[in-house]
């Protein structure tokens, strides 16, 4: 099972793909952990990405989707893998779907939470003052304006993905304002479907 979750900041989306890789027991893969690791591998791709980030440069599409492009031929890939965090633009969407035909691994669903922004908004401020109240650092994206931009910056750059991939036939909508077993119930339902 091969997928991509997307859906904004605070839609549950890490929630749920830890439940699905358990169910699946495929790997959830973060573009960032990704990157890390072959920079500190040294692979061939890690070396251009170390590259660019030591001259202050954004890693290109091309060296992500290549660290990509090697992080599912490991073993735990096998039977699929959760992408979330990437793609993040169409452009990113295009050469992600050209790798993976090209290793006869097209994506199985691209599962889609759709929020309220004004519930989710509220949620990351009762989230922010809980956490406050209880004596806690505050995580910096619960501050609610550093939320705004994130969501923001999502609906500018990320949200144009729903439509490439409901396009494509790809793209499940998932109603991520219901709790989140229920969420999950809906999930599985879909995912039972495609698979």
């Amino acid at each position: 099972m091969r997928m991509i979750l997307l859906g904004p900041p605070g839609a549950g989306k890490g929630t749920q793909s830890v439940r699905i890789a358990d169910r699946y027991k495929i790997p959830q893969l973060s573009t960032g952990d990704m990157l890390r690791a072959a920079v500190a591998a040294q692979t061939p791709v890690g070396l251009q990405a170390k590259a660019a980030m030591d001259a202050g440069a954004l890693v290109s599409d091309e060296i992500v989707v290549g660290i990509v492009a090697d992080r599912i031929e490991e073993p735990d890939a096998a039977n699929g893998f959760i992408l979330d965090g990437f793609p993040r633009t169409v452009a990113q969407a295009e050469a992600l779907d050209s790798m993976l035909r090209s290793k006869g691994q097209p994506l199985d669903v691209v599962l889609e939470f759709v929020v309220d922004e004004g519930i989710l908004l509220d949620r990351i401020a009762t989230r922010a003052r809980e956490t406050q109240e209880r004596g806690e650092p505050v995580r910096k994206d619960d501050n609610p304006e550093v939320f705004k931009t994130r969501l923001e910056a999502y609906k500018e750059q990320t949200a144009p993905l729903s439509d490439h991939y409901r396009e494509t036939g790809l793209l499940r909508e998932v109603d991520g304002m219901k709790p989140i077993d229920a969420v999950t119930a809906e999930v599985f339902a879909i995912l039972e479907k495609v698979s």
